[in-house]
């Protein structure tokens, strides 16, 4: 069994929006994507897919889920194998049951975690601030044509000469975090006591960041000729280099406003290219192109343009970018490949030619397919059956990487002419997979529990719409509610049960699902949300005590309809009244209160 953490922490990194398009063609509207149905014959979009939810639903015919529930209905996968499929595209291993961590150990990951967050964000600022006074690291970057503002966008800074300068930084240079971090290096020669010295020494410091702009790694640039010229932090637990991109962070808006995304080679590329005019720019880590990386990168945009030397080692770089992109080419992405001349990078050739003949190359770079097939027929000899057999033999672990498109129909018509043979013939020779027909999505089964009554219906939704909402709903709260709906509230009982087993930060996506796995009696509310804005969280945590006061309000005032009609004036029921009122007239105070903060806002 996959635990639920699991699920939750994998459908927050996936994106349904890329997981949906590779099978449906979606465009953008308003907050959501719209696209043609795969569960049914449509000529008109009804099918919406939410990002914010992270959720798919059709308007049509009622299909509805996650990511994991479009790859069960779409692809035909059971839940384990949907779950493998998504996570091996995230770079994620799916664990037992058995693997979950103890609370007290997920606790002290957690601190750890948090503990090196810190410690990269407090050297972060200390290179920032050595900078300001390092003229040689300040000559170095106006030498290569860097503003003081361009700096402070990136956010680059210094390393000083020096062992253990870091000291000035850190009160306490022994905390294990410095080490954990790949900010020091400890070394214990010889049996000797342990040295600790940093690992950054006289160099420009570019940090790295993710998605949320939190430093978790850097990379260091020698200013003179020594080695090596780039030095990258260690794969720590908040950095893997095969996952990250540098100058993601900065550049979403302007690929969203580019249209694509410009992948070069080194930290410089990206820097001065932003000071250049295209900061669409993003590089890898010292690292080989990787398919989480290319996943990474259509979430942003369609387009993606590939750009490195024209030399040997460039021409392996794309090889390596290109078997990364296969598996994600589609008909409707785009991903191309540009070679400069072996004498220049990307800054130097725009500082000589200009932009616009840089964004000439750019708009003529080669196509992946034409790529491809440059790359399986390289050893040359076509004219030969033993040369356009090597080219099949090359080609064919390729188009086993692609999945089953138009594009790669293309790809096998072009090779098929190239070697003399069929696309039938090719596809019969390399095995390749046909196309994966949906399936059409079966009617989802009728509940055989009563509607929840309207005040229960109100919370439920919000708390589906905000589950993190169901840390403030106190046993009382659950008790009031429970006492105003048919079946004692047990839907309530059951999210609220659901929530508390996802732990810290539950999502909609993730709690859909796992109600999803348990029965129908939730996926009619689930499926009206999706048709909703999205609820903010304040407005929704009043909405939330103001149904529950409701519900305490209506069960106060019934108790003294009861005792009032009993005709009852013992002490007792005297006093009971009393309290009665004094508590209905509280929360109508509240009431007002959270009225009057409401119009304030």
């Amino acid at each position: 069994m996959i635990p639920a953490s699991f699920i939750q922490d994998l459908l927050s990194r996936v994106d349904i929006v890329d997981v949906v398009g590779r099978y449906v063609q979606l465009k953008k509207g308003g907050a959501n994507y719209m696209g043609l149905c795969p569960f049914h014959n449509e000529k008109s979009p009804s099918f919406t897919v939410s990002p914010t939810k992270q959720f798919y639903h059709c308007f049509g015919c009622g299909a509805h889920g996650s990511a994991i529930g479009f790859l069960m209905e779409y692809s035909g996968l059971g839940y384990v194998e949907a779950i493998k499929d998504l996570a091996q595209n995230v770079g994620m291993v799916v664990p037992q049951q058995e693997d979950r961590l103890p609370p007290g150990k997920r606790a002290e990951v957690q601190a750890k975690s948090l503990a090196l967050s810190e410690a990269m964000s407090r050297a972060n600022v200390f290179y920032q601030q050595q900078l300001r006074g390092a003229q040689n690291a300040k000559t170095y970057l106006q030498g290569r044509g860097l503003t003081g503002e361009i700096a402070l966008r990136f956010q680059l800074g210094y390393a000083p000469s020096g062992w253990d300068n870091l000291r000035a930084a850190f009160p306490d240079y022994e905390d294990a975090a410095l080490v954990e971090s790949g900010l020091v290096i400890e070394r214990n020669e010889d049996g000797g006591p342990r040295k600790r010295y940093d690992r950054f020494r006289d160099r420009i410091m570019f940090p790295i960041r993710n998605t949320k702009g939190q430093v978790i790694a850097f990379g260091g640039r020698v200013l003179d000729g020594g080695e090596p010229k780039y030095l990258n932090s260690p794969e720590t637990p908040l950095f893997q280099k095969g996952s990250e991109l540098y100058g993601l962070f900065e550049a979403r808006q302007a690929i969203r406003e580019a249209g694509y995304v410009l992948v070069t080679e080194g930290y410089m590329d990206v820097v001065a290219l932003a000071q250049l005019g295209f900061p669409q720019a993003v590089a890898t880590l010292g690292t080989a192109c990787t398919p989480v990386h290319v996943q990474k990168l259509l979430r942003q945009t369609d387009n993606l343009v590939f750009s490195f030397d024209g030399d040997a080692a460039g021409r392996r770089a794309a090889r390596r970018a290109l078997d990364a992109c296969l598996p994600h080419a589609g008909d409707a992405k785009s991903m191309k490949f540009l070679f400069l001349p072996s004498e220049h990078d990307p800054d130097s050739y725009v500082r000589e030619y200009g932009t616009e003949a840089f964004e000439t190359q750019i708009r003529d770079a080669m196509p992946l397919s034409q790529f491809l097939l440059n790359e399986v027929s390289a050893e040359g000899e076509m004219h030969t059956a033993e040369g356009r057999a090597r080219a099949q033999f090359h080609a064919k672990s390729l188009l086993q990487a692609m999945p089953a498109s138009g594009l790669r129909l293309q790809i096998v018509r072009s090779l098929a002419q190239m070697t003399q043979t069929t696309p039938a013939e090719i596809e019969a020779l390399f095995e390749l997979s046909k196309p994966v027909t949906p399936r059409r999505a079966a009617p989802p089964p009728r509940s055989s529990r009563a509607a929840p009554a309207d005040m229960e219906k109100k919370v439920i939704r919000l708390l589906l719409a905000q589950p993190a909402l169901a840390a403030e709903m106190s046993a009382g709260a659950v008790d009031a509610l429970a006492a105003v709906a048919p079946d004692g509230g047990a839907m309530l009982r059951q999210l609220l049960e659901t929530i508390e087993t996802m732990g810290t930060s539950p999502n909609f996506a993730a709690l859909a699902e796992q109600l999803r796995a348990s029965g129908p009696d939730f996926d009619g509310m689930i499926a009206e949300l999706l048709g909703e804005a999205e609820y903010e969280p304040e407005v929704a945590r009043l909405e939330l005590r103001g149904a529950v006061r409701q519900c305490r309000m209506k069960l106060v005032k019934a108790e003294m309809d009861r005792l009032t009609a009993s005709g009852s004036t013992t002490p007792e029921v005297l006093a009971r009244l009393r309290e009665l009122w004094n508590l209905h007239e509280r929360l109508k105070q509240q009431a007002a209160a959270d009225t009057a903060s409401t119009g304030a806002a």
